[in-house]
């Protein structure tokens, strides 16, 4: 049994219709539809979705847990959506935001322009340090974070980039004088 699998999924807000093993989600944030293979069969009960599987075999096991973990992130994202929290560490760096796209001041020659997908928004403090990933894709929202992360990663020395909340960096010591 997978113990992922048979966790019900609780839908509060969403609107979910379900056609053969086409799940269609509609909730105030977004819309999404979800495939499931047809090893698995969905069961809507009052505010739960439940997948069961029709034959006990590894791979059913694996797709079954596997696909449940889509849906649930897909219902949460139309229920209440995911966001991100990302820090920006260095003197003078910082992003600005302008339009779609941010531009940052991280310590290169050039300033680095990043272009937003259409399904993620950025919230900024004042400072430009602080930023606020927010969309009901957690996919796009992890692939934009890594892409805005990947443009300054965390130095290990002095502890300056971009880091995502919840990473863990290794710090070093520096070079000690020899006696």
């Amino acid at each position: 049994m997978s113990k992922i699998g048979r966790k019900p999924i609780i839908i509060s807000t969403a609107k979910v219709e379900i056609k053969n093993n086409t799940v269609f989600l509609k909730g105030p944030k977004a819309e999404f539809t979800h495939v499931l293979p047809e090893e698995i069969n969905i069961i809507l009960d009052n505010s739960a979705l439940s997948l069961t599987i029709k034959e006990d075999t590894r791979q059913n096991r694996m797709m079954w847990g596997l696909h449940r973990a889509l849906l649930a992130n897909k219902v949460q994202g139309v229920q209440t959506g995911f966001e991100k929290k990302v820090k920006i560490v260095g003197l003078g760096y910082k992003a600005q935001l302008t339009g779609k796209k941010l531009v940052f001041s991280l310590g290169y020659s050039h300033k680095v322009d990043y272009d937003l997908p259409k399904e993620v928004e950025v919230v900024l403090d004042k400072t430009g340090q602080n930023l606020i990933f927010k969309s009901s894709d957690k996919f796009l929202l992890g692939n934009a974070c890594d892409a805005v992360r990947s443009l300054r990663p965390p130095e290990p020395y002095k502890g300056t980039g971009i880091i995502v909340e919840g990473e863990v960096v290794i710090r070093k010591a520096g070079k000690t004088k020899a006696s």
